[in-house]
């Protein structure tokens, strides 16, 4: 073996072809499951979209690189079923740009994080991990109760998705920063535009427990209540199997 790669290396041509060889069946292995994408994501007529405010909670948790600890993607082994739920199914991921699935758990997957505690519990865990985790290592986000969220050009945000095949109407990109608002103020006037445009099973609440003003808190916390819960196809298809 070890002559056989010699003469190869000390052969220009026949080295130029071997990587040439090996590149194309890397390419054909990667190019070619996207001619069958559409039997790859599977059918969820429930999915919907994120809201303004869990768009602006999903930017601002890849801002602060929780991506880098958390992975958002439970593989088929029984151990990750029996311990976070349902395995991840790919139509989950459909309007997720970028996608977050990750590879490393310095904490815990966050795939099936949505509504399993409450508000208030993920708004003591983001200020101090240690008050309700004593074994946690993740950083504090306490500046993120005090920062106002930036609201004012969530349309564009949404625009961009758009762009990427993100099917948001002209009427939520027009609407994303009294919807935003809305979304974590339930009792003022601008909730039930929300409601209509997302969804009833729009999550619609202060969030950070102060209705009256929107924070990163409140995105960041509206985000996290929502992973998991934009399609129940995964839990479906889990019953299914039990069955």
């Amino acid at each position: 073996m070890f002559g056989f790669h010699r003469k190869l290396e000390r052969s220009a041509i026949g080295f130029v072809l071997a990587i040439i060889g090996v590149s194309a069946v890397g390419g054909f292995v990667e190019i070619a499951p996207l001619f069958t994408i559409h039997e790859t994501v599977e059918d969820a007529p429930d999915m919907r979209l994120y809201t303004p405010l869990e768009l602006a909670g999903r930017n601002i948790y890849i801002r602060e690189g929780c991506y880098a600890c958390h992975s958002q993607m439970i593989r088929t082994l029984r151990d990750e079923v029996e311990r976070y739920g349902p395995f991840s199914l790919a139509v989950e991921s459909k309007y997720d740009h970028p996608m977050l699935w990750g590879s490393k758990r310095t904490g815990p997957d966050l795939a099936r994080i949505g509504e399993k505690y409450s508000d208030a519990w993920h708004v003591a865990h983001l200020i101090n991990p240690r008050d309700v985790v004593p074994q946690s290592v993740m950083p504090k986000y306490g500046w993120l109760q005090r920062n106002a969220l930036r609201i004012d050009d969530l349309g564009e945000h949404l625009a961009a998705q758009r762009a990427v095949g993100v099917p948001y109407t002209e009427e939520m990109i027009d609407n994303a920063t009294i919807d935003a608002f809305g979304q974590a103020s339930p009792d003022s006037d601008k909730a039930a535009g929300v409601s209509a445009r997302y969804g009833d099973a729009t999550h619609i609440r202060a969030f950070d427990g102060d209705a009256g003003r929107v924070t990163e808190m409140d995105a960041v916390v509206a985000y996290l209540q929502i992973l998991g819960l934009l399609t129940a196809a995964a839990s479906q298809q889990a019953a299914l199997a039990g069955d």
